[in-house]
């Protein structure tokens, strides 16, 4: 009896893992559309796919778990890669897209980075 209940919460926490990480697939989707700017979009980007795809993987590691007796390391570390890398890359390219001198959206509260960007100009300035 206890097996049949063990395995109904697997089901359906692997389940909710699945859709969790579609929800966020999919409104990621709807935020790079529907944002005004590429820092908007890519924030969009960027922590959507992080969600989305690890709820996902998370939801195939439990079920090769549950389902054929498995711990799959290349899953959790596809799971670990994903969190680690996804959001260092959107800020490096957000960086970049900065540098190069995209303009940020006319609404946008505040840029912050201008004045950091500035005091780096002036030290380089100053130290050559």
């Amino acid at each position: 009896m206890s097996g049949t209940w063990i395995n109904l919460i697997f089901d359906i926490t692997i389940c909710l893992s699945l859709l969790i990480g579609a929800f966020f697939l999919i409104s990621g989707s709807i935020g790079i559309l529907r944002f005004p700017d590429v820092y908007t979009r890519l924030h969009a980007a960027t922590k959507s796919s992080t969600l989305g795809v690890s709820g996902i993987m998370i939801g195939a590691f439990l079920f090769h778990y549950v389902e054929h007796d498995i711990v799959s390391g290349k899953l959790l570390l596809g799971i670990a890669f994903v969190l680690l890398t996804a959001p260092v890359s959107g800020h490096m390219i957000s960086r970049a897209a900065y540098r190069a001198g995209v303009p940020l959206w006319e609404n946008s509260v505040k840029d912050e980075y201008a004045d950091v960007l500035k005091e780096e100009q002036k030290r380089q300035a100053r130290d050559s």
